[in-house]
């Protein structure tokens, strides 16, 4: 398993357990996957207080310290920011003071944790006022409740107006997989009348590499907006044929290769699993300790059918 340094004093595994699924699976079936991931090297566990509405963060709390796991051999990520109506459908984004502050400490209580590793505001709110969320981030670290700080689906442009704050971000979590190549399509077809030049995800980028904040990708094997997961599916015969070849040679699963794909890149240095199954879990760290080639790289990027200009 392959590790990178979150911030200063954090070393996350590359492979991040994803959590939005565990809600509603049993408590023993979770528990399985947690050990399941640490066994293959995983210490960074991924929730949203949305996930399962809360339920994600009440069963993973509850998991962990079954397990008996200290505290200290664990990263815990959380995010928040997405608000729902009285029918339990998302109508809003909040990142007021106020809401941040009573949305970490929900959290806490929910996952029986004294402090989150790493708080993520979970999707853009276009009313907000960076210094409130500077204000929140401050208080919520100067008493020990969180100790780092980041975003996810942020653009560039969105992420300055934090820094200008002072808000320090160690992490930005975006979709990023074979199945939607975005974050890299517009930088190959730059300055051409092209639908690939558009830019779809706001140079986040780069950005994060010139500003040290590293990315993560989510939903590693999806393609679209959760359309569906692209490993096996007749929609993708060219990439499902170059993920299998290559799964022969490394000697792993496809989707490990899918995993990899994404770690190859300079800019991800996480990918967040989306499995409740500990075999398929066990497949998927495999990518850890896989590091493809260029060409391999290239060769994955040209099955998804896009063509470098």
């Amino acid at each position: 398993m392959r590790y990178c340094q979150l911030g200063k004093d954090m070393v996350a595994s590359s492979i991040v357990m994803g959590c939005m699924r565990i809600a509603d699976k049993p408590l023993a079936q979770t528990e399985r996957v947690i050990v399941e991931a640490m066994q293959k090297g995983v210490n960074t566990f991924d929730l949203a207080d949305v996930y399962g509405n809360g339920d994600s963060e009440r069963v993973f709390g509850v998991a962990i310290r079954d397990l008996g796991v200290s505290r200290k051999n664990y990263i815990l990520q959380t995010k928040c920011g997405i608000r729902k109506n009285a029918e339990g459908k998302i109508n809003r984004f909040d990142f007021s003071r106020e809401y941040i502050l009573s949305a970490a400490e929900a959290s806490l209580k929910r996952l029986n944790a004294d402090y989150i590793d790493i708080l993520l505001l979970h999707r853009p709110d276009t009313l907000i006022e960076p210094d409130e969320v500077a204000e929140a981030f401050e208080k919520l670290r100067s008493e020990g409740k969180v100790r780092a700080f980041g975003v996810s689906n942020f653009s560039a442009m969105q992420m300055e107006l934090l820094r200008k704050w002072g808000v320090e971000m160690v992490a930005n979590q975006m979709q990023f997989a074979l199945g939607h190549t975005a974050p890299v399509d517009t930088g190959f077809n730059i300055n051409m009348y092209k639908d690939e030049s558009t830019t779809r995800a706001g140079d986040a980028m780069e950005y994060c590499r010139v500003h040290n904040i590293a990315m993560q990708a989510w939903s590693p094997l999806q393609y679209g907006f959760f359309e569906g997961v692209f490993l096996g599916n007749e929609k993708f015969p060219e990439l499902n044929a170059e993920l299998n070849r290559l799964a022969e040679k490394y000697n792993c699963a496809p989707s490990a290769i899918a995993f990899a794909w994404v770690l190859r890149h300079p800019a991800f240095k996480q990918a967040v699993t989306g499995t409740a199954s500990p075999e398929h879990m066990a497949e998927i760290c495999e990518a850890g300790d896989i590091v493809l080639t260029r060409d391999e790289w290239y060769a994955l990027y040209a099955s998804t059918g896009r063509i470098l200009p």
